[in-house]
């Protein structure tokens, strides 16, 4: 598909941009210049090629994903206020 000056014409009124004639042309051979780049990738064959996540193989060591609390219980009481029977302690609010 190739873009000619009235294309570029149409597509910048409902943009509403306002074109010189010289920044057409310029946008005209730019956009060609873009579809043919796209042609090119079309063109090459990517039928056997597997699906790629990373560029580079990642490998790392992955923890087990397991719940615990952290054992740092001792720890964040030491934080609060007050603590009663392993949790924060507050004020009875409901009446």
């Amino acid at each position: 598909m190739a873009v000619d000056d009235k294309m570029v014409a149409r597509v910048a009124g409902l943009a509403r941009l306002k074109l010189a004639p010289e920044e057409g042309a310029k946008m005209t051979r730019e956009l060609n210049n873009i579809l043919g780049w796209i042609d090119q990738l079309q063109a090459v064959e990517t039928g056997n090629t597997q699906p790629m996540n990373a560029v580079m193989p990642i490998t790392r060591e992955w923890r087990a994903d397991v719940v615990t609390d952290g054992n740092i219980a001792e720890d964040v009481l030491a934080n609060a206020p007050e603590a009663a029977h392993g949790f924060f302690a507050v004020p009875k609010v409901i009446e």
